[in-house]
């Protein structure tokens, strides 16, 4: 039954990734696109907090959970604590407000695919992610209802990453990730040009970019856990990112076309390189802003958790040469995050409902983007479940999580972003190193 269930899961993600763009945002058009990696869906699915660490789920934002060997270590009392598989989707239904309109779009992405294995005080953790998402296209139409601008990218960053822990103590453990991240980004810009009697001109011209970025960053990682009592149990959580640079291999071109002001085609005649070489822009380093996540929480084992965590981005350093603008800028960006879950009964023999996982929280966030003086806020609210699936005694389960949000904001005609994202996963459990005991 598990083996069919990652077979559908993969198949389905995989199908959904390749049908459409990662995203629809316009937001997506500045940095190297959206952050698209926001947690794994069980983290999600409470508000994006990520403080809360067990031995049946993996936690990929913080690399000292690869361990998996806490206080209780549930459900196997830290011996033949399992190998842990998780691979996850969304699908987004996005609703695009601005003064005069409102548009609706959709996206389907795969979302991440790891393994955690535990070996005794070490654990190892890797998979592969899309990091960002790029995939817009903005148009913007002047007074007498003409087509002026048009701006389409697509593409992105994934992500590629090997994770090590350590458990120094019962209730303390460390950890490291290893980033490789790569991919290529694509924009084209197209300003229309018309004559003083309001006709387009014959030939127009549209500036074609892209980048393929590659590049490793650091994540580290801390984790204590402890008892207050015999029943309550405290969690708190560190991770720390350093800042890093990706290297950018650039190149740019222009194309000469003719457009077709009723059904918006272009039809490319020819096309220049540009010489970015001469201006030193062949060759550019993008600047990846360090990140701190500190998070506590209070719980019940195997019961009810309950969390909150701040998140702060040095985002004001982030710096891309090729992709300048003199609309948009940067600050330091910050997050706060509350959440939790509730567990009624974790060992029902009788009533499936009883074992199933109620999650639940809230987001706030700054996103560092400054458009036209405005600064770019998100706000969100999730409910999730998990659902247990396969042997009972390995405690596997399918995640699905709801996110409803709304980022940017209309003023200075920008965009208002109002947002459903539709979560699934399957988190995986197999004993590949049990401890055999005999009489």
């Amino acid at each position: 039954m598990i083996k069919r269930l990652i077979v559908i899961a993969i198949t389905i993600i995989s199908s959904c990734s390749f049908a459409q763009q990662g995203t629809a945002s316009p937001y997506s058009f500045y940095g190297i696109g959206s952050l698209k990696f926001k947690g794994t869906v069980e983290n999600r699915s409470m508000g994006g907090i990520s403080v809360y660490l067990d031995s049946i789920h993996v936690n990929l934002r913080n690399p000292a959970s690869y361990t998996g060997k806490n206080v209780d270590a549930y459900p196997f009392n830290g011996e033949s604590r399992p190998v842990k598989f998780t691979v996850a989707g969304t699908v987004s239904e996005v609703n695009l407000k601005g003064d005069n309109a409102d548009v609706n779009t959709n996206s389907a992405t795969f979302d991440y695919l790891a393994l955690s294995v535990p070996l005794g005080k070490f654990g190892f953790g890797f998979g592969l992610l899309p990091y960002t998402s790029v995939g817009y296209k903005i148009e913007d139409i002047n007074d007498d209802g003409d087509l002026e601008y048009r701006f389409n990218g697509e593409g992105g960053t994934n992500r590629v990453f090997a994770g090590f822990g350590y458990q120094i103590s019962k209730s303390l453990g460390i950890g490291v990730d290893v980033n490789y991240n790569f991919g290529t980004i694509e924009n084209s810009a197209l300003a229309l040009e018309y004559t003083p009697e309001g006709e387009l001109v014959q030939y127009q011209t549209r500036e074609n970019t892209r980048s393929d970025v590659s590049g490793l960053n650091l994540n580290f990682g801390l984790a204590f856990k402890t008892m207050l009592n015999n029943t309550l149990e405290l969690s708190a959580t560190a991770t720390y990112a350093p800042e890093s640079e990706l290297s950018s291999s650039n190149e740019r071109s222009y194309s000469t076309l003719l457009f077709d002001s009723f059904t918006g085609s272009e039809i490319i005649r020819n096309t220049l390189e540009e010489d970015l070489e001469a201006q030193g822009l062949e060759q550019t380093k993008i600047t990846i802003p360090s990140r701190l996540s500190f998070g506590a929480g209070l719980g019940k084992s195997k019961k009810w958790f309950v969390g909150a965590e701040f998140t702060y981005r040095n985002t004001s350093d982030f710096s891309n040469p090729i992709f300048g603008n003199e609309i948009s800028s940067y600050e330091n960006s910050s997050k706060i995050a509350l959440g939790g879950f509730y567990i009624p009964n974790y060992d029902a023999f009788s009533g499936y409902f009883k074992r199933v996982v109620y999650r639940a929280g809230v987001n706030f966030a700054n996103t560092g983007l400054v458009v036209k003086d405005e600064s770019i806020k998100e706000f969100g609210i999730s409910f999730g479940l998990g659902l247990p699936v396969g042997d009972r005694s390995l405690f596997s389960n399918a995640n699905l999580g709801v996110e409803f949000g709304q980022r940017g904001t209309t003023n200075e005609n920008l965009i208002q972003e109002n947002f459903i994202n539709f979560n699934v996963s399957l988190s995986l459990n197999s004993r590949w190193f049990q401890q055999r005991k005999y009489n």
